[in-house]
């Protein structure tokens, strides 16, 4: 059993790990319940997701819910507790286990159940959750997560859920850690009958219960916690199909029946290119069995699987504004391309500890980039990325502490994006580079991964040393400086960065025109250039993200 002290023990490791990663940030104050929610402690680690069926009927005049979830798992060693969770603002029913019930109890947002006996290494189980209550609703979504209610231009209700972060545990019972992604699952929701509902993976049937429906969505393919959401509203429903790597992909399209008019020519004109340009980029689809489905949300968006929530208001941009502060923004509906790009990055391949959500993010902010030059070419690819510079803020580290369910800083978009792309630019070679990246949705194909084994596959498959790339841009807030002067018909260069010994090539300009690689370390080194080289036009390679500070020494 998980004795008390062990606990305790892991809980000051935690909060040590934390003080030491954090130095540069704002003190943050974790508490039991943050350890609780982002630990894998035996009591979780303990058993491993296999099915569950979440069943569920949405009230929306009392705006609550009533309902269930089956959890099916195999043992990973014999025990007789575990933890799932719900908020506590839910009431936990009853837990059903071969027809009995089983005594649980409640601390924070974690539910600890007991078992009559010991469950074995290896065997399958399942239990039943029966729940209720009035979910957490969101103030201010996706970004302020929890339900969404709604209404139409019409004033029909229009309801949904957007829970990133703050956990799906906040509406249904769930082992919500990111580290177990369920195998497959059946999500039924049961709304009023005059009403649609719309979820993730495939519909298998609606069920009329008088006054209201059961709509049952199985999902084929392993899926993340807070990706199963549900659309509720009056909606028009249309067909297509992508022909792509891996044949014909089902395209499904839901929008409010007011708003399919304009809704139809609008996603048209960028979803089967934005799936061509990422299947080319990062491989096949990874939810064929699921098919792709955007359906609009009244939030402005979200990553989730087969089911995209979209709420950009059929504009160009984001809501109308380019984010790139290039003009190129503005040549594609920001919300399909950066939460379709979700789909491979975030939904594929998913972080097990929230702490390295750069990976869903980062990634997915240079699919925006990729999808610019797959439209305009690789020179407005370049300038895309750049632009992206100005919304960067260098304020806390981009990986967040690990254990308490804490992300880190909105950098990994737009500074974890320029990362990469300096990653690009050291590989030197864009089909390796493809390669890499496809590579990636490969190697961990519907897989859950840490930093590590991103930035171990990434140095392995590129042939570079990036660890102190990453350190410098992803565990510290600064930018390196290269510092440089020109004299003599002589470069004399060195970095100035917060990893020691920082060791990053930098393609600058040694003659009068292109860029040549140079490497960099802590101590000055020179080199010779063209003759019409000087400090006056001396330049750097602008695909790097760096400063540049001319030495007076």
């Amino acid at each position: 059993m998980f004795s008390k002290l062990l606990f305790r023990l892991l809980l000051f490791l935690v909060f040590s790990f934390t003080a030491q990663a954090q130095l540069m940030e704002k003190q943050t104050v974790f508490t039991k319940a943050d350890t609780l929610r982002g630990m894998l402690t035996p009591l979780r680690t303990c058993y491993n997701i296999n099915y569950y069926h979440l069943d569920v009927k949405i009230d929306i005049d009392r705006k609550s819910i009533t309902g269930s979830n089956e959890f099916q798992f195999t043992a990973m060693q014999d025990f007789n507790k575990l933890q799932f969770d719900l908020f506590s603002n839910l009431k936990v029913d009853r837990v059903l286990y071969q027809g009995k019930e089983l005594p649980f109890t409640r601390e924070f947002n974690a539910v600890f159940v007991t078992f009559p006996k010991q469950i074995k290494k290896a065997t399958r189980e399942k239990f039943t959750v029966f729940y209720s209550g009035s979910p957490v609703i969101a103030n201010n979504p996706p970004w302020d997560g929890g339900f969404i209610y709604s209404k139409d231009k019409g004033g029909n209700p229009w309801i949904s859920v957007a829970c990133q972060g703050l956990g799906a545990s906040s509406w249904w019972p769930t082992k919500d850690h990111q580290s177990d992604e369920v195998d497959s699952m059946l999500i039924s929701i049961t709304v009023p009958k005059e009403l649609q509902e719309v979820s993730n993976g495939r519909l298998r049937s609606s069920i009329p219960m008088g006054e209201y429906t059961q709509h049952n969505w199985f999902v084929s393919n392993p899926i993340n916690n807070y990706d199963v959401s549900f659309y509720i509203g009056k909606y028009s429903h249309w067909t297509d199909s992508f022909q792509g790597e891996n044949g014909p992909l089902t395209l499904d399209f839901w929008a409010l029946k007011e708003d399919s008019t304009q809704a139809h020519p609008h996603w048209d004109a960028d979803v089967k290119p934005m799936l061509k340009c990422f299947e080319d980029w990062f491989g096949p689809y990874p939810f064929y069995k699921d098919g792709y489905k955007l359906v609009q949300a009244p939030h402005l968006g979200m990553e989730h699987q087969s089911a995209v929530a979209y709420g950009n208001k059929f504009k160009k941009g984001y809501l109308g504004r380019d984010l790139s502060h290039t003009g190129l923004g503005m040549n594609f509906d920001f919300i399909i391309v950066h939460e379709s790009g979700h789909e491979w990055f975030g939904n594929n391949i998913t972080s097990k500890d929230i702490g390295d959500m750069w990976i869903h993010e980062s990634f997915t902010n240079y699919s925006e980039t990729l999808f610019t030059q797959c439209q305009s070419g690789k020179e407005a690819g370049e300038k895309y990325v750049r632009g992206t510079r100005e919304n960067i803020k260098n304020d806390i580290p981009i990986i967040g502490p690990y254990n308490v369910n804490k992300e880190g800083s909105g950098d990994m978009y737009y500074k974890g994006g320029n990362m990469i792309h300096i990653i690009r630019q050291l590989v030197n070679n864009d089909e390796k580079f493809r390669s890499i990246l496809r590579g990636l949705n490969k190697i961990f194909y519907h897989k859950t991964v840490t930093t590590a084994e991103v930035e171990n596959y990434l140095s392995e498959q590129s042939g570079i040393k990036l660890n102190k790339i990453f350190d410098q841009y992803l565990r510290n807030t600064q930018i390196p400086t290269l510092e440089y002067k020109v004299n003599s018909g002589k470069l004399h260069y060195r970095w100035v960065a917060d990893v020691k010994d920082f060791d990053m090539p930098v393609k600058v300009s040694l003659r009068k025109s292109g860029y040549e690689l140079i490497y960099p370390t802590s101590k000055w080194k020179q080199i010779e250039v063209d003759h019409t080289v000087n400090m006056a036009n001396f330049k750097v390679d602008p695909n790097f993200y760096i400063k540049i500070k001319k030495s007076d020494s």
